[in-house]
């Protein structure tokens, strides 16, 4: 599915405007009744530290341009199709990591700033560059097919030591361990996971109605079966 068709099926025909720069897009939207600002990155992108400035900077601007407009705070869509951070040495002697946190600070200002935030992933959501940015939001959706995993099962056998048979034999058992949406929507990770058959902008305007400043994806994990101890854990820390 290219670009245009999955922008006309998550807002709807003439319902958006948006630019594509290379790997990263943005522009304007609207759900329903509801002007969004919508951020984001395309054909697996790889993140570094220009795609990090201009993701960062994009929400930035919305947060500026509705304070100086003395604007209700719009909410801002972030479509996530990325493969990780950039593997490059010379991208993490820049201070990739640095790139990454600037993002995430960002985003938390625009959330303190009244700005809800809604994540569809449209292709691969992988690792640090999913992490600062996409797993960000108040609700995160995902669409068919999309592939989710924080890494390899081989690439962590190699960093762990634990051999890939007993990381398979585990991330059977456990959605922890295991790639796919499917198993971080178990875990309380992705909110919703949308059917190639529905209607994209009703299931859009359904997620951003939920989207809450509220982080109850322990609770969430724990109700799916996905994840058992998270909750009751930070429990006993809040009370003790």
């Amino acid at each position: 599915m290219n670009g245009e068709t999955m922008f006309d099926r998550l807002f709807g025909a003439g319902a958006h405007a948006l630019t594509t720069e290379g790997l990263f897009l943005c522009g304007t939207a609207r759900i329903g009744a509801q002007d969004v600002a919508v951020v984001g990155t395309r054909d697996h992108a790889a993140i570094d530290g220009t795609i990090a400035l201009r993701i960062a900077e994009a929400v930035l601007h919305v947060v500026r341009d509705d304070a100086a407009g003395g604007k209700p705070p719009r909410p801002i869509v972030f479509i996530a199709d990325t493969q990780g951070q950039a593997l490059s040495r010379h991208e993490e002697l820049l201070g990739l990591n640095g790139y990454f946190a600037h993002i995430v600070r960002c985003v938390d200002l625009a959330r303190r700033r009244g700005h809800r935030l809604l994540t569809v992933i449209s292709g691969e959501a992988v690792s640090g560059g999913f992490l600062a940015y996409g797993l960000m939001a108040d609700r995160i959706c995902a669409l068919p097919n999309s592939q989710v995993r924080v890494m390899d099962l081989r690439a962590m056998s190699r960093v762990t030591k634990i051999s890939l048979e007993r990381l398979e034999e585990l991330a059977k058992r456990s959605p922890v361990f295991a790639p796919g949406a499917e198993n971080y929507w178990r875990m309380g990770g992705i909110h919703e996971i949308w059917s190639e058959e529905g209607d994209w902008s009703e299931c859009m305007a359904t997620a951003l109605s939920h989207a809450a400043n509220s982080d109850d994806r322990a609770a969430i994990g724990l109700e799916r079966g996905g994840r058992l101890l998270s909750a009751p854990t930070a429990q006993i820390v809040a009370s003790s």
